[in-house]
């Protein structure tokens, strides 16, 4: 099956997709989705895009799954890219490292429920 078909990804994304709407055009900000929420999305949604573009290219096809240690380094790089780097960076970028709780939660639901062999 198509990570695009597989609904455990599509909500998610769709989850994401609509929260950026109310921030961004609607200018509607619920505080905790607002400081949360789309961490919590996010790996679901980047993991999950990035398995679609390996099976698309990968020889195994819908049989390709990420390891458990590609997982974690997904999980990794965002900790130290978006709350360790960036906020030294820019300051647009805010250190809270609840953020990586939510990120962690996203791993897990990603490795559970999307990263599964469909072939």
């Amino acid at each position: 099956m198509s990570i695009l078909k597989n609904p455990y990804f599509l909500l998610p994304a769709l989850l994401f997709w609509v929260n950026q709407y109310l921030e961004r055009i609607q200018a509607i900000f619920i505080p905790y989705l607002y400081s949360y929420f789309d961490d919590l999305m996010a790996m679901p949604v980047v993991l999950g895009t990035t398995l679609q573009i390996y099976r698309w290219i990968h020889p195994l096809k819908n049989g390709f799954v990420f390891t458990p240690v590609q997982v974690m380094v997904g999980l990794v790089y965002f900790s130290i890219l978006f709350e360790g780097l960036l906020p030294i960076w820019s300051s647009t970028y805010t250190r809270d490292f609840w953020d990586v709780g939510c990120y962690l939660i996203g791993t897990v639901y990603f490795y559970f429920l999307i990263n599964r062999n469909r072939a």
